[in-house]
């Protein structure tokens, strides 16, 4: 069995680096460590340990795996986490489209202003004809996709400092955004000065002048205590994202066909169970934030759709006419 499969290690705590430490594991002929960005309190942090916890039990303890929320703390975040992923210090992880960009360019596209009427209508899109063009996109670069793979993050929203009605409010605004580029066209075309700043230090962000705004769906708010530092959501739905789940392509090519079918099968059931949690939480906390005294706008899509015209044109030429014919298909 290569060594690599059989990994006798755990990622510590270590803020500031990716640690790694021997143990020795008499139990579990696979030992794996899983990444994601979100907290223990998220939806997605509950599903994947339930669905590691499942695969354990189907395998005969044969698999083992460690899940870290909030990426284990590790300095530099998402793409810190990508890049331990893509090298096989980790062997799996889950991660929105626009940064997985990064590496896989056609990724940007689940980022793509307006695409997508709901969530609901996102996942269709990534688990037919779209999300299969990605996944082969990913192996090409040594990084295994999931046939039904996408757990949900949700349609975005602007949350800042002052209410946003029309793009024209948005003028000048420093936009927190994350990594990949689409994200920030998308937000210099509407007005604003993209700050590109990981996940985990938006609310820092927030508080120190660094963003004035930030957009992502509203259980990010809440994880978060976004609430707390800002004083407006205007549910603008302008993309929606989600949580890619990942895997070390050389690891999962190595995977004996019985273990690839029982982390298959229950990625599969994971997946579907979180996206209807996360739909359902992103629903009730409009009225949970309003409670804690945030205000709400909901504004017209057409005039900020208006504004990214040349967004459009650009990406339909940097995706490909592959990827943007499936993209027109799906949506």
């Amino acid at each position: 069995m290569p060594a690599s499969l059989t990994r006798r290690r755990f990622v510590g705590a270590a803020i500031g680096s990716l640690t790694v430490f021997s143990r020795t594991l008499h139990a579990a002929e696979f030992t794996f460590v899983q990444y994601h960005n979100q907290t223990p309190a998220s939806a997605l942090h509950t599903r994947i340990v339930e669905m590691w916890a499942r695969i354990r039990e189907q395998t005969g303890g044969r698999v083992e795996t460690q899940v870290f929320p909030q990426n284990n703390n590790i300095t530099g975040s998402d793409p810190a986490a990508l890049k331990a992923l893509v090298s096989g210090d980790i062997q799996f992880f889950t991660l929105m489209g626009g940064i997985l960009g990064t590496i896989v360019p056609a990724a940007e596209v689940q980022q793509m202003p307006y695409a997508f009427r709901s969530a609901a209508h996102a996942h269709q899109a990534m688990d037919g004809p779209l999300g299969a063009y990605l996944r082969e996109e990913m192996t090409a670069k040594g990084i295994h996709g999931f046939a039904v793979g996408a757990f949900d993050n949700g349609m975005r929203q602007i949350t800042a400092k002052k209410r946003i009605a029309t793009p024209d409010d948005l003028a000048g605004l420093k936009m927190r955004v994350p990594a990949g580029q689409l994200v920030a066209d998308t937000f210099s075309a509407l007005g604003c000065q993209p700050v590109v700043i990981n996940s985990d230090s938006i609310r820092a962000a927030l508080q120190d002048g660094r963003a004035d705004a930030q957009e992502n769906p509203l259980t990010l708010a809440d994880q978060f205590k976004l609430y707390e530092v800002i004083t407006d959501v205007a549910m603008t739905n302008h993309m929606w994202s989600g949580f890619n789940l990942l895997a070390h392509g050389p690891t999962w090519q190595r995977l004996p066909e019985d273990i690839r079918a029982a982390i298959d099968r229950n990625v599969t059931a994971s997946v579907r169970l979180q996206r209807e949690d996360q739909i359902r939480a992103n629903a009730r906390l409009r009225t949970e934030l309003a409670a804690r005294g945030v205000r709400f706008a909901t504004p017209e899509a057409a005039p900020f759709k208006k504004r990214l015209d040349a967004v459009y044109a650009k990406w339909k030429t940097q995706l490909g006419s592959r990827c943007w014919t499936l993209l027109q298909s799906a949506t």
